[in-house]
């Protein structure tokens, strides 16, 4: 406003949306004024679109029932290889959508460990809350290194009772047995492409083999008893 003629208009399309409008000083030397207000609204937090199947909600009874049910002699009578597999298909993904479930994937690097469960989860966030209260001068060093310490041990506990389990049924569930095993290792089992003497890359076990026994051979003044 100026001298009651309303020179400048904030327009929204939600009421309530802005607020703390404000007239600040002149932009250069231009005589008109600058209009300073915020915009009134919360961060909206981003969330995953991808889905996923949720076996563990799956029926799979009544999925092998669906299937049960279907005539493939009859269904697949005179099919060649492309149309059986797409007749197959077909119903396949017909009993999953009704059997199978789905769930919002939170994201390739969110998996939990097995050991981890809402207690715990809860235990850390309070670790990282400590952990900022630190840093802000609210909570004493002796207060976050007490609630990192508690929350240690009983990850450590956690982690023990797991194994236990795992390793105390591992006749009746193999599966998590060795699920556990596998994302606790880190080594490499394969050996990955190399480089022969011509500049070429080999990828088959035999000629990996001969590649180490050339470069050992020169490296040794020989060939190597054992090595082919």
């Amino acid at each position: 406003m100026r001298r009651g003629a309303r020179l400048d208009l904030v327009l929204t399309n939600k009421e309530g949306l802005e607020g703390d409008v404000k007239v600040k000083g002149s932009l250069g030397c231009s005589d008109h004024e600058m209009s300073e207000f915020k915009i009134l609204r919360a961060a909206r937090r981003a969330r995953s679109k991808l889905t996923t199947l949720d076996f563990g909600r799956a029926d799979f009874g009544l999925f092998r029932d669906l299937l049960g049910r279907i005539p493939w002699d009859k269904a697949l009578e005179g099919r060649g290889a492309q149309d059986s597999w797409l007749i197959f298909k077909g119903h396949l993904l017909q009993a999953q959508e009704r059997c199978i479930p789905t769930k919002r994937k939170s994201g390739k690097n969110t998996k939990r460990p097995p050991w981890m469960n809402k207690e715990l989860l809860g235990k850390v966030k309070r670790i990282n809350e400590a952990y900022r209260g630190w840093k802000q001068g609210q909570v004493a060093w002796e207060e976050y290194r007490e609630t990192v310490r508690v929350a240690r041990e009983q990850v450590r506990k956690a982690k023990a009772l797991i194994e236990i389990s795992l390793a105390r049924d591992v006749k009746d569930n193999k599966k998590s047995f060795y699920r556990y095993v596998s994302d606790k290792r880190r080594t490499r089992e394969n050996v990955g492409p190399l480089q022969n003497e011509m500049g070429d890359l080999v990828t088959q076990d035999m000629e990996k083999a001969e590649v180490f026994n050339d470069f050992f051979q020169r490296g040794c003044g020989g060939p190597i008893p054992g090595i082919v």
